[in-house]
């Protein structure tokens, strides 16, 4: 695990993600640089172990084509030869294909951690060199054959063989020159001392297919490693992946776990909270109005008023967590009915009308007219519009106006639209405000009361609803915040409930 430093402790961060990627990069940069140093191809031991056991897989599979081959060659120099030097001859190079395969065999047995792949490299090389050597000795049977064809069948045959042992063997450059090594040997002696055109054009055509085999068999080992490596940064990535899903479901349980212990504390500090407060705030008020008789000294009836207005805000800021902790849990439940959103906006706005005229406010409504009502959660719409038009109150200066509009959305829903002519707020702010508990710069400079918990909860109660939420404001040119409803939502779009079946007497 990457070393949290002071600096970050003391800011309260854990350590820095791109930090913890450069270091793991490091790790595995040093790791394979320390195996490629190890190996004596340049390569990784897991590349090198894994070419290794492609040839030998390779080897296994085409061992069938290899027999087959053998019988057919065997056949066809039968018509020139001897059966039983033919048959000799066919022994060896069975003989030299069956190494290769029980090598292949023993190889893919054993363990990984106990092979030495060096000394595996040898002798699958020196296998490959023998299968050549024993297939180059057919042109020794051929040497004193003059027949026609002959020497079109015997070149023709190696070349074969040359192109079998390319594509079999390419994952090992070492194996693939020494089994054409042999055979290109073998035809340069067989065709050195003839001068007919035959054998120069034949000559000339086994240089051509033999340079071109050697250039094909660095190109397969090149898309071999190639394809090795994509194999090995995609195993790595799903390694990285299972673990990071793992780190994400402990992420998940544990906050799953800190949710329920929030949930939990909530409830009873809400419950522990509340019954002391109801006291304050009954006793308080008794003695702010002087229901018992006046106070001797003036003063008394001030720190009444003061009590009951600072326990009707912590009243106030209790119910706004907990309304708030309801949504983010999802236990939040909506008792809908249909209702007005203009009837909602004209109760809030005389609620809220003895506010804004202390501060010489002027609010204006604008609704459009005979609009349906919709099917919501009246407590969560009218607490949505109340939230809204309180803050748009509380942060515009003495004089300023406050514009309410309700109407129709392009897409057939309704929307409530609360602008002010107040300060702005600035763009980099807004993600801010948005945030619980988050505060502006201008509620911290003038002091303004508040938690900063309601636009999140008028954020959470219009989701609920499946309706959408925009603050739109700049510096001095005013805030407007929009809260819309799904068309969904508004009753003249709803279908009709079934009515129940009346059962046949």
């Amino acid at each position: 695990m990457a070393e949290v430093t002071a600096e970050q402790l003391q800011r309260g961060r854990g350590p820095d993600p791109s930090a913890v990627a450069r270091r793991k990069l490091v790790t595995r940069e040093v790791k394979s640089v320390r195996e490629r140093l190890t190996s004596s191809t340049g390569l990784e031991r897991a590349f090198d172990n894994e070419l290794l056991r492609v040839f030998a897989q390779y080897r296994l599979a085409g061992s069938v084509g290899t027999l087959v081959l053998v019988v057919g060659v065997a056949a066809g120099a039968c018509l020139w030869l001897p059966t039983r030097l033919v048959a000799l001859w066919s022994s060896t190079v069975l003989l030299s294909a069956l190494v290769i395969v029980a090598l292949a065999r023993r190889y893919l047995s054993a363990p990984a951690e106990t092979v030495r792949l060096a000394l595996w490299r040898r002798l699958f090389a020196a296998a490959e060199g023998f299968h050549g050597l024993s297939w180059s000795a057919l042109l020794l049977l051929f040497a004193t054959v003059d027949a026609p064809g002959a020497k079109v069948f015997v070149t023709t045959a190696l070349l074969i063989v040359s192109a079998l042992t390319v594509m079999l063997s390419a994952t090992i450059p070492m194996a693939v020159y020494a089994g054409l090594l042999p055979i290109i040997a073998g035809i340069s002696a067989f065709f050195w001392e003839r001068r007919d055109i035959d054998s120069v054009t034949m000559a000339l055509m086994a240089a051509a297919a033999q340079l071109f085999f050697i250039f094909l068999a660095n190109r397969l080992y090149a898309s071999s490693v190639a394809s090795i490596g994509f194999r090995a940064e995609k195993d790595a990535l799903i390694a990285e992946l299972e673990t990071a899903n793992a780190n994400s479901d402990e992420a998940r349980r544990k906050a799953e776990e800190a949710n329920l212990a929030k949930s939990r504390f909530l409830a009873t500090m809400s419950h522990e909270l509340r019954t002391p407060l109801n006291a304050i705030l009954g006793f308080s008020e008794v003695m702010k109005n002087e229901i018992f008789g006046e106070h001797a000294n003036a003063a008394y009836r001030e720190y009444s008023a003061d009590i009951h207005g600072s326990g009707q805000h912590l009243l106030n800021l209790i119910n706004e967590i907990l309304d708030l902790s309801r949504i983010e849990a999802g236990k939040y439940e909506l008792n809908e009915e249909a209702l007005s959103l203009s009837d909602i906006v004209d109760d809030c706005q005389h609620m809220l009308a003895l506010r804004a005229k202390a501060k010489g406010q002027s609010i204006r409504a604008l609704a459009e007219p005979d609009l349906p009502r919709v099917w919501a959660d009246e407590r969560a719409i009218r607490q949505v519009v109340l939230n809204v038009l309180s803050n748009a109150i509380k942060f515009t200066p003495q004089g300023g106006e406050i514009t309410i509009k309700v109407g129709w959305t392009a897409a057939g829903g309704q929307y409530v639209s609360v602008a002010d002519t107040g300060p702005g707020i600035p763009e980099n702010e807004i993600p801010i405000v948005m945030q619980s508990f988050g505060r502006g710069s201008l509620a911290i400079k003038t002091a303004e009361q508040g938690s900063g918990l309601g636009l999140p909860i008028v954020k959470g109660l219009i989701e609920l609803h499946g309706g959408g939420f925009k603050l739109k404001s700049k510096p001095r040119a005013g805030t407007e915040v929009t809260i819309t409803l799904p068309a969904e939502r508004v009753m003249d779009t709803l279908a009709a409930l079934p009515e129940p079946k009346t059962r046949a007497a």
